[in-house]
């Protein structure tokens, strides 16, 4: 059950991280504080399909 998802930076929008999730057990969108080489800061990194 588990899904290949890609995380996106809020700020400038680029496809960073990819990573898996179980979609019964997380039905909601992840959201991480990750490190961005675009914008080479901590930033919010979201679930996009």
């Amino acid at each position: 059950m588990r899904i290949i998802v890609t995380l996106t930076c809020t700020e400038c929008k680029q496809k960073n991280y990819t990573t898996t999730k179980n979609k019964r057990t997380t039905p909601d969108k992840l959201a991480f504080k990750k490190y961005c080489r675009f914008c080479r800061r901590h930033t919010a990194h979201k679930e996009t399909k």
